[in-house]
């Protein structure tokens, strides 16, 4: 596991430098139609200029040479609705199967030696309680779980988008990039949501490589910091893999000089993790990487990114790219220009 540089500071400190006041109306509910057609604000840190246009022209702004790389995880239909031998419903999440068990949170208590049912004649038994999450074996083989929760399962959207007007089938669509693949996600990778089929055709014919790699986002990236990963410099663990082609591809794309640009702090995190004197060479496994200010980035020369929640981890890694001074003078001017935040919101280009 690899940690980012970090700075010794308590918890409330730190969250005090990274909080700021968004008004709940710039909160994106849904996402933009068509994806391309969401706002892109761009700031070019060599010349210091910001420039605003949308993610259909974003090929405008990229240098002829760039290469982009994205995260081609598929969110699963991870949240789950279970009836309690109380009659009660429990809302549950499913964050990973463990040797023949499988760890979920859960909204509601859930009472180990019970079961809780998903189905007629569909149940997971409650076999134990840490902390906040409860372990459960299925009355499935657990080979069938992808199954059992494409059939039953719904999109774990975040807790921030409260009003959607989207349905469970547009869910499932919306909230997936059009390039996913490899199941494994609770989460999307936001900053992808915006790349149509037609826009990725267009940067390729322009001269842009694609590129692809493999993180999958899972619970820990709506938890709030803790001391502990102040005082560790490490972040809760993600799972990650980049082919051997690809990461041949990329490492002479950079020993040539052309501009790797991650597409998410997903890809960021799993490039910057791979990296060891200066090339890709861990090409799978798990990282804890937490990249903040006095980061030394290693690989990506720019990024594209969505807008973060306040006090997050995602908005300390784009400080450590581009300053908080700079960060926060570009959120001021997208709240002022009404950009839409979050997961299904805008985006920003950082050359």
């Amino acid at each position: 596991m690899l940690c980012g540089t970090h700075i010794s500071m308590n918890l409330p400190q730190l969250l005090a430098q990274y909080d700021y006041a968004l008004p709940e109306a710039r909160i994106a509910q849904k996402p933009a139609s068509p994806r391309d057609s969401s706002k892109l604000l761009t700031y070019d840190r060599t010349l210091g200029t910001i420039s605003e246009t949308t993610f259909a022209h974003i090929g405008d702004h990229l240098p002829k040479n760039a290469v982009l790389v994205f995260n081609q995880t598929k969110v699963i239909p991870a949240r789950l609705r279970v009836v309690k031998p109380t009659g009660g419903a429990a809302r549950i999440l499913y964050v990973q199967a463990i040797t023949g068990l499988i760890k979920v949170m859960s909204d509601r208590k859930l009472t180990v030696g019970t079961d809780v049912s998903i189905a007629s004649g569909l149940f997971l038994t409650v076999v134990r309680q840490e902390e906040k999450y409860y372990f459960l074996r299925p009355s499935f083989p657990l080979n069938k779980l992808d199954a059992v929760l494409h059939k039953h399962g719904i999109t774990p959207i975040p807790p921030y988008i409260k009003e959607s007007p989207l349905k469970e089938k547009e869910l499932r669509k919306k909230y997936q990039t059009v390039f996913a693949k490899h199941a494994g996600s609770v989460a999307a990778p936001t900053a992808s949501l915006h790349f149509t089929n037609r826009l990725l055709t267009k940067l390729q014919k322009q001269g842009i490589d694609i590129r692809f790699i493999t993180l999958h986002v899972n619970i820990g990236t709506f938890a709030p910091l803790t001391q502990e990963h102040i005082d560790t410099g490490a972040l809760h663990t993600e799972s990650y893999e980049i082919e051997k082609a690809t990461a041949a591809f990329l490492n002479k794309a950079k020993k040539q000089g052309r501009p790797i640009i991650g597409v998410g702090t997903t890809v960021v995190r799993t490039l910057e993790s791979a990296t060891q004197q200066g090339e890709l060479k861990k090409l799978s496994g798990e990282t804890n990487i937490f990249i903040q200010e006095g980061y030394h980035f290693k690989f990506i020369d720019g990024m594209v990114t969505n807008f973060h929640v306040p006090q997050s981890s995602l908005l300390m890694l784009v400080a450590a790219l581009i300053g908080k001074e700079k960060l926060f003078e570009l959120y001021r001017l997208a709240i002022k220009k009404r950009y839409r935040f979050f997961s299904f919101g805008d985006g920003m280009l950082i050359l």
